[in-house]
């Protein structure tokens, strides 16, 4: 067991110059698009975010600043503007402000470690002044040990008014055990049940992510209780040091999740609902972030393990909502 240590700012830029234009053919994972043709461009060597290194960069000169490449103070190489008239990948058309950007990142995965992994990548889309316009996430699947993965990301259409993105950035990267990843939008994995967690909902300190437990089997799947937890740190070993308590009037009162646990059963397609439910607040001590919960819909169910970037503050407690059916 090991004491909890502050989680590191993920938001380091990897982004890297670009000299001609076209668009890379490569690889594409849950949100990555491939691109047909071939696109000229510049090695760089930056350092990987968490084995994820950004290797090319498109931007039509539309959306790119009107100097050339630089190498600023901050050590980001920034993508050359492409010759008026040419795209690089393109997406559906129509009038400003519906027209796909044409602005693309090619990246690369690297699984370092023994067993494989899936990805989970904030893709940041910013100015030259490092303000974020739009932002993608991509999940790679099932990273093999020692095996590398590569695709592409697009930005898509951009915002109107939004200011000229002339940089791709690693923003975040969480990475957990593919055997425990939630399964997609659409798959079933082999217990016939899906958990996912959501992104969460938070007020005046309160926070509160919601679980979800859907039965896609075929087979009544019966609850009785709570979720199973356990906290883990950036390198998915177990965290001490913090309360688990039953109940989110345990944490606050009016948070949804104040109901004792009741026997349910779900029957297939139906969804039960929990929560995690904590205070952000800071005193005396180190403050706490947990950024992966590993955890069982019940005793000796598989395991799943979400990313909820628990910042516990220094209260030592976090909240447990029983399951219950969700609302229709």
């Amino acid at each position: 067991m090991r004491r909890p240590t502050p989680l590191l700012p993920a938001a380091v830029a990897a982004a890297l110059l670009l000299t001609a234009c076209g668009s890379e053919r490569a690889g594409t994972r849950d949100g990555g698009v491939g691109a047909g043709g071939s696109t000229p461009r510049t090695q760089v060597t930056q350092p990987a975010v968490d084995g994820v290194r950004i290797t090319s960069v498109t931007i039509p000169s539309a959306s790119a600043a009107a100097s050339g490449p630089s190498t600023p103070s901050d050590g980001i190489v920034r993508a050359d503007p492409l010759p008026t008239g040419s795209t690089g990948s393109t997406g559906s058309t129509g009038s400003t402000g519906s027209t796909d950007s044409g602005i693309s990142a090619a990246y690369e995965v690297t699984n370092s470690g023994t067993q494989a992994l899936t990805y989970t990548v904030l893709f940041d889309f910013t100015t030259s002044a490092g303000e974020v316009m739009s932002n993608q996430h991509v999940t790679v699947r099932s990273v093999g040990a020692g095996r590398t993965v590569r695709g592409t990301v697009r930005l898509g259409v951009l915002a109107p008014g939004a200011s000229r993105v002339t940089t791709v950035e690693v923003g975040e990267v969480t990475k957990v055990p593919a055997a425990e990843a939630p399964a997609a939008a659409g798959v079933c994995p082999p217990s016939g049940i899906r958990l996912t967690s959501d992104e969460g909902d938070s007020a005046m300190g309160l926070r509160v992510v919601g679980l979800h437990l859907e039965n896609c089997g075929q087979k009544d799947y019966t609850l009785n209780g709570y979720p199973e937890l356990t906290l883990l740190d950036e390198g998915h070993e177990p965290v001490d040091g913090i309360k688990i308590l039953h109940g989110g009037d345990s944490i606050s009162t009016g948070t949804g999740y104040d109901d004792p646990p009741g026997p349910l059963t779900l029957k297939p397609g139906e969804t039960a609902v929990s929560g995690l439910i904590w205070r952000n607040t800071t005193g005396a001590g180190t403050a706490v972030n947990v950024p992966y919960v590993r955890v069982r819909a019940k005793s000796g169910a598989a395991p799943v393990t979400v990313t909820p970037h628990l910042d516990l503050g220094t209260t030592g407690e976090l909240g447990v909502g029983a399951w219950k059916r969700a609302e229709q």
